[in-house]
């Protein structure tokens, strides 16, 4: 009865007992310890390597490291650049209670210049070329006057607001501006002579400068200044002063930023540029030797 029932499992099954698949019971305790897919003994092998997990379509899941950085990528912020865009990363996930570190005036100035935080540089730029825009058609004061009321009414509107709505919700919140009234705005002595010493150092060394110049102490310097007024006068003639200053202001918040953008472009230009500038001045030095600069002696 047993030997028909092997029978007829061999014929369903297709098993040849003849066959052999060349493997032992030593193979398999090899496999088990090599490549852990077989352990006799139910341990588990220790492994070098990482361990990666798998997500819902079959693949690898990244890295902690790679999803950091993908999502910084997501952001529009390089992952592998330490510098700027790395401390701005880093700034926005400051512990609560902790104090950051303080960063001078030039940082902010620079963080406004090339546009680090669109927001913020915008409503500096657009109030900055309102005021200049004001002064363009109206008096420094009548701009002064208007400029302080809207400020005030502003500020006599958001008090009236506070206070009807403490009254109708029966809260005590206290007055909406005094952490502004509770800033300390006096000038210190230590800042005011620090800044008036640099601007001393400035005044001097134009001082000297404009001597140098007009005094013709060199001769080609003096040459170049005189060309510079020149051109000044023709420039004075198309633009009044306030155009200039909107001018000015419009070029400090917009050729930084595209220079940041096309830099390698606008480098490989500038020195097309100086190298024709260069090679013209070669020239007329050496036609008008005279027109070269002399050696200042120790």
């Amino acid at each position: 009865m047993s030997d028909q029932k092997d029978q007829t499992f061999q014929e369903l099954s297709g098993y040849d007992p003849g066959e052999s698949n060349n493997f032992a019971v030593d193979d398999f305790e090899t496999l088990g310890t090599s490549g852990g897919a077989y352990d006799p003994q139910g341990t588990i092998p220790e492994q070098d390597e990482e361990i990666t997990t798998t997500n819902a379509f079959g693949g690898e899941e990244p890295a902690e490291e790679d999803r950091y950085a993908a999502g910084q990528w997501l952001k529009n912020v390089d992952p592998r650049d330490k510098s700027d865009n790395a401390t701005h990363v880093e700034a926005e996930h400051i512990p609560i209670g902790s104090k950051p570190k303080p960063s001078s005036l030039r940082a902010h100035m620079l963080d406004l210049i090339y546009w680090r935080d669109a927001r913020k540089t915008g409503v500096v730029f657009g109030s900055m070329m309102l005021v200049l825009l004001s002064l363009a058609f109206f008096s420094l004061l009548s701009v002064l006057a208007y400029l302080s009321l809207a400020i005030l009414t502003v500020t006599l509107s958001f008090r009236v607001y506070k206070n009807i709505m403490a009254a109708v919700q029966k809260t005590n919140d206290g007055h909406p501006f005094k952490m502004y009234l509770d800033l300390d705005i006096t000038l210190k002595e230590e800042k005011v002579s620090r800044v008036t010493q640099t601007v001393m150092q400035h005044v001097n060394c134009i001082l000297l400068e404009l001597r140098r110049l007009f005094l013709i102490e060199d001769l080609v310097d003096s040459i170049k200044f005189g060309l510079l007024l020149w051109v000044l006068t023709y420039v004075g003639s198309w633009f009044n002063g306030m155009t200039l200053i909107i001018l000015l202001v419009i070029d400090v918040f917009t050729l930084p930023k595209v220079y940041e953008t096309y830099k390698v472009q606008i480098d490989n230009y500038v020195n097309m540029a100086t190298t024709q500038v260069n090679g013209v001045l070669a020239q007329v030095q050496s036609k008008l030797p005279f027109l070269k600069k002399k050696a200042k002696t120790q």
